[in-house]
C-alpha cells in the first residue's frame, strides 16, 4: 500500500500563488512510481494537471498549466510538490495527489484525499 497525503491547499487571488505537497509513504512506495497530480471543479470530470518520473525526473503538463505550474519533487522526503503560479479563477478546483507504476497514469494505482484550491477573482 502507498499512503498519500496532501497539503497546501487554499483561497488566493487571481494571479496569485500556491505550493501544494504529497507525501508518500508505505511500504510499497518506491521508485518504480510516477507521481502526478490532478483536478476535479464542480460539475467536471477529473482531469490531468502534471507528472513526474520519481526514477528519471522527467515532467509532463497539461496545456491548461504549461508555463505557469511546475512540479518537482525531493526524494529525501518522498514528496512532491506543485507550484501555481498566475493563478486563474479556472483553476478552482480540489487537487488530487496519485501514484502509478504506469507513466501514462491513465488509472492511478493510489490518490491522496484532495486538497481545495480557489482562485477568486
Amino acid at each position: 500500500q502507498v499512503q498519500l497525503v496532501e497539503s497546501g491547499g487554499g483561497l488566493v487571488q487571481d494571479g496569485g500563488s500556491l505550493r501544494l505537497s504529497c507525501a508518500a509513504s508505505g511500504r510499497a512506495f518506491s521508485s518504480r512510481y510516477t507521481m502526478g497530480w490532478f483536478r476535479q471543479a464542480p460539475g467536471k470530470e477529473r482531469e490531468f494537471v502534471a507528472r513526474i518520473s520519481w526514477i528519471s525526473g522527467s515532467v509532463s503538463y497539461a496545456d491548461s498549466v504549461k508555463g505557469r505550474f511546475t512540479i518537482t519533487k525531493d526524494n529525501a522526503k518522498n514528496t512532491v510538490y506543485l507550484q501555481m503560479n498566475s493563478l486563474k479563477p479556472e483553476d478552482t478546483a480540489v487537487y488530487y495527489c496519485a501514484a502509478d507504476t504506469n507513466v501514462a497514469m491513465g488509472r492511478p494505482d493510489y490518490w491522496g484525499q484532495g486538497t481545495q484550491v480557489t482562485v477568486s477573482s
